[in-house]
C-alpha cells in the first residue's frame, strides 16, 4: 500500500511543539499544500481548528493526541507513521450551516463541525421558538439556550447538556435544549440530517441571546437557520483499531 506524503502541523502547546519536532527529524515531510494527509499533533480543539482551517480542500486529517480529551485524535506514536496513515479508516463528515441574522439586521453565515448553540447573554432565561422544516415544533422554549449537534459533536457539549450520543453513520442530529425551564419534560429531538432548523429568539432586546458555530460567536441573535451542509466534506483518518463508531459506541458505556 503506498503511503501518503504528509504534512506535520501542531498546537502551540509545549507537548505538541516537541512532537512535531521528533517526527520532522524522523520523516520526510511536505508542505501542507502538497499534502495527501496533514498529520495534526494537539488536542481535539486543535483538529477543529485544523478542519476548518483546511475544509476547501477536503485533504484528510489523521490527528494524534497531544492534548487532554483527544476523541478526535489517535494515539501518539513516534514508530511507524507512513504505514499508520496508509492503513488508516477514513470518516467523511459533513458540517453544519449556520445564517444567524441579528438584531441589528446583519446575517452572518458560519460552519460548524461539532454543534450550533444558542446562550443566553443576560441574568433572565432565553425565550426561543423552534421550527423544523417549517412547522412550529415549540412556540416558546424558556431556557439557558439549545443547539444542534452533529454525531460527531454529539460526545462533545450535546452530551454536558445530556443530549444522545449519535453513532457517526446515523444519518441524524441532536436537537437538545441547555437547562429548560418550560416545557419542563422536554429533552430534546433526534432529527433527519436533512431537517432545516430555524429558532426565533423572543423579545431579543429584554432577552438577548449569542449564537455559536464550533468557535464562531455572534451576539445580539434574531433568528438563527441551521442545516446539514452536504457539499462539504471533512475527512478524518483514524487507526483501524481505535476508529471513530467505535469510540462513539464506546461512549455511551463509560461510567
Amino acid at each position: 500500500m503506498k503511503e501518503p506524503a504528509f504534512a506535520l502541523v501542531a498546537a502551540e502547546t509545549e507537548e505538541a511543539q516537541a512532537a512535531c519536532q521528533h517526527l520532522a527529524a524522523r520523516y520526510r515531510t511536505v508542505p501542507v499544500e502538497q499534502a495527501e494527509v496533514i498529520v495534526a499533533l494537539g488536542g481535539d480543539g486543535f483538529m477543529l481548528e485544523t478542519l476548518h482551517a483546511t475544509i476547501d480542500r477536503e485533504v484528510p486529517i489523521f490527528g494524534m493526541n497531544c492534548g487532554t480529551v483527544g476523541f478526535l485524535m489517535n494515539a501518539f506514536d513516534e514508530d511507524r507513521l507512513p504505514k499508520r496513515l496508509a492503513e488508516a479508516d477514513r470518516v467523511t463528515l459533513h458540517p453544519l450551516r449556520m445564517q444567524a441574522t441579528t438584531v441589528g439586521g446583519e446575517t452572518l453565515d458560519a460552519l460548524a463541525i461539532n454543534e450550533v448553540s444558542l446562550l443566553r447573554e443576560s441574568r433572565q432565561a432565553a425565550q426561543i421558538r423552534i421550527d423544523i422544516d417549517g412547522v412550529t415544533r415549540i412556540h416558546e422554549l424558556i431556557c439557558d439556550g439549545v443547539l444542534v449537534a452533529t454525531p460527531a459533536g454529539s460526545t462533545a457539549y450535546n452530551l454536558s447538556a445530556h443530549g444522545p450520543i449519535v453513532p457517526i453513520g446515523a444519518a441524524l442530529l441532536a436537537l437538545t435544549p441547555i437547562s429548560a425551564f418550560r416545557p419542563r419534560r422536554w429533552r430534546g429531538a433526534l432529527l433527519p440530517n436533512t431537517a432545516q432548523v430555524a429558532f426565533e429568539v423572543l423579545h431579543p432586546n429584554k432577552r438577548p441571546v449569542s449564537a455559536t458555530a464550533d468557535y464562531t460567536e455572534v451576539r445580539d441573535v434574531l433568528r438563527i437557520e441551521i442545516c446539514q451542509e452536504h457539499t462539504v466534506s471533512l475527512n478524518l483518518l483514524f487507526d483501524p483499531e481505535h476508529n471513530l463508531e467505535q469510540r462513539i459506541i464506546q461512549e455511551q458505556f463509560t461510567p
